[in-house]
């Protein structure tokens, strides 16, 4: 099944600040290269980002951007796994 969503461009300037921020985290950098190479293209979430982004989701150690960012690409996973 394909999954037809994209990123918002809300989304997409939330990722561009954390990819441009030298005081963010690896995983936040991670989850944003995701959710910008899903923005404008038909591009899904591959299924090794969806468990990261799952496991960062029921995590309470992540702040509110990170999990903005894993939700994102979550919704934007292939629906058939």
């Amino acid at each position: 099944m394909i999954n037809r969503k994209q990123s918002s461009k809300k989304m997409a300037s939330l990722a561009s600040s954390v990819l441009t921020d030298s005081s963010t985290s690896q995983i936040q950098k991670t989850l944003a290269g995701s959710v910008l190479s899903q923005t404008g293209s038909s591009n899904q979430t591959g299924d090794k980002l969806e468990q990261v982004a799952s496991s960062v989701m029921k995590s309470d150690k992540y702040n509110d951007t990170t999990k903005s960012l894993a939700a994102s690409i979550l919704s934007q996973s292939n629906k058939a796994r």
